[in-house]
């Protein structure tokens, strides 16, 4: 009886975990787990487990912090998440948001000074966006998130490759190149959210400017996907594909614009999101090899 207890204790708890990210898997956890897998490059398959572990962690660390600064948010926009679905306290959530700190910390340790610098980071911007409501106008919201993207985006890399201690050329321009896309694009995240955040007063794009945030998904997603085709060397096929998808989930933002059409939208958004981080691997398994076959 006690085994069993324990048992639905723990099951209980990872749940709890889980629900804290879980909205956040497709936006975050894939699209970076991708990107680090190619930018890395990966050479040993626990070393991709590895990544996935140290992202999920620093995105618990990130949501549990942005959910307990202002759970009547969720209360109108994600009631399932734990703490408007009463699955844990408001000060319990509390006491986990800052010994997550720590954990991330000495996790991150583990592997190298510069994926130490990374969950410092993650640390630091997750207060700064929080805590010191950077979140609150969309012009620190954008840029904090691109940043502390960016981070997460730098450390999964690290702990993916084979030096952990530094990261390659291509690696490099994949995060330059990804920040830039997302300070630019992320608030097509935020047309699903606008009741939610009407209610606390939060000022993201799509309230501020609703129709100039509209045409910029709708003109930016085709735009960066010719761009990003042409530094990633891809095929002229593959970039009409690319870009007619982009311009397929740009158009949506700007027709669509029920709740539900948002929702949908976003989704479609974060998929394209996460082909923009498979482009290196295009350029280091494709491109670069189809240029020794020529050369040769």
């Amino acid at each position: 009886m006690l085994l069993r207890s324990f048992g639905q204790t723990v099951e209980h708890c990872a749940q709890t975990l889980f629900l804290f990210t879980k909205a956040d898997i497709t936006t975050t956890v894939v699209p970076i787990t991708l990107f680090a897998t190619v930018a890395a490059p990966v050479c040993n398959i626990k070393h991709a487990l590895h990544a996935i572990g140290w992202i999920w962690l620093h995105l618990l660390q990130f949501d549990v912090a942005n959910q307990v600064v202002n759970p009547d948010e969720d209360k109108a926009n994600k009631s399932t998440r734990p703490l408007p679905a009463g699955r844990i306290t408001l000060r319990n959530a509390i006491y986990l948001r800052w010994a997550l700190i720590p954990i991330c910390l000495v996790a991150s340790a583990t592997y190298s000074i510069q994926t130490f610098g990374a969950s410092m980071a993650v640390a630091g911007l997750t207060i700064w966006y929080n805590e010191l409501e950077a979140h609150s106008h969309w012009s620190s919201k954008n840029v904090m998130t691109a940043v502390g993207f960016a981070s997460f985006e730098l450390g999964g890399t690290l702990v993916a490759g084979c030096d952990r201690s530094r990261l390659e050329s291509t690696g490099a321009l994949a995060i330059a190149l990804s920040t830039c896309v997302f300070i630019t694009t992320l608030h097509a995240q935020d047309f699903k959210d606008e009741e939610g955040d009407r209610l606390i007063g939060r000022k993201t794009l799509p309230i501020v400017f609703p129709s100039l945030s509209r045409a910029s998904i709708m003109i930016g997603l085709p735009l960066w996907s010719i761009c990003l085709s042409l530094v990633w060397g891809m095929d002229w096929l593959s970039t009409f594909v690319f870009v007619a998808f982009a311009l397929l989930v740009g158009s949506r933002f700007a027709t669509c614009t029920t709740v539900q059409g948002y929702r949908v939208s976003c989704k479609l958004y974060s998929l394209w999101f996460s082909l923009v981080h498979l482009l290196p691997g295009y350029w280091r398994y494709y491109h670069e090899a189809q240029s020794c076959i020529i050369s040769q």
